[in-house]
């Protein structure tokens, strides 16, 4: 019995090996390969900087901001220190120092003014910028000085009325003769004679005066009111920065027909 059984499993062994054997040899066993899709996305190295690279890179990176602080900080003290010089020098030396800021703010002026109606290939008059720095060196600064000394000798007050005849006295008498000055002279200097200055006057007085009725009322009110005696011509140079320009320009307009 044992040996038939050894028979029977040995033929059926066989039989299946042969069976395998036919379903290799046929194209329904081959093989599928089965691909994984990858992403098509690229695939980024990973590494780790060291410790100590890394904490020189945020050395770096806070160093610009420590930088600028320190610059900073430097300028307001220089700032700081320009000031209180600046206010020293008014006080011992007031004429100078006010000469000397009314010769910088005519000079800034009449670039800027020059700048605005010159074309780019045309070159700069420093000659006619020259004469400017001498206008307000010579005859605004000290000129300024004295005006506001007098004023505050006149109206030691600072009370609304004290500073509304203080304006009114700007407006009528120091603006206009100012005016009739700085005309004249830039006038003489250019080369031009008695008439043609007349007729300068004739021409550019009386709208220069009525285009300042609209700009130095509120100057005048900001500056008997709220400055000190002694930085007042301070203030009004700065004021008269922007009038300067206009000044300049009509002071370098051509020669009235006399």
């Amino acid at each position: 019995m044992i040996g038939a059984f050894r028979r029977s499993s040995g033929i059926s062994g066989l039989l299946h090996f042969r069976h395998f054997s036919q379903l290799r040899s046929s194209k329904a066993f081959e093989p599928t390969v089965i691909v994984r899709k990858q992403t098509q996305q690229p695939i980024r190295p990973y590494f780790r900087l060291p410790d100590s690279f890394r904490k020189t890179k945020e050395v770096v990176g806070v160093f610009p901001t420590v930088q600028q602080s320190s610059v900073s900080s430097i300028f307001s003290v220089v700032k700081v220190e320009f000031l209180e010089w600046y206010l020293a020098m008014v006080k011992c030396r007031p004429l100078l120092t006010k000469s000397i800021t009314s010769a910088l703010i005519y000079t800034a002026a009449d670039l800027s003014s020059q700048t605005i109606s010159l074309s780019s290939s045309e070159p700069y008059d420093l000659v006619r910028t020259l004469r400017m720095a001498g206008y307000g060196m010579l005859i605004l600064g000290p000129s300024l000085h004295y005006w506001f000394n007098l004023m505050s000798k006149l109206f030691p007050s600072k009370d609304l009325f004290s500073t509304f005849k203080k304006m009114a006295l700007g407006q009528s008498l120091f603006g206009p003769s100012m005016t009739v000055v700085f005309f004249s002279m830039n006038a003489f200097l250019q080369g031009e004679n008695g008439d043609e200055i007349i007729a300068r006057l004739k021409r550019d007085l009386l709208p220069t005066m009525l285009n300042g009725v609209m700009y130095w009322p509120v100057c005048d009110f900001i500056t008997f009111r709220f400055v000190p005696v002694h930085l007042q011509a301070l203030v009004s140079n700065s004021f008269s920065y922007v009038w300067t320009v206009y000044m300049t320009y009509m002071a370098s307009l051509e020669k009235a027909a006399s």
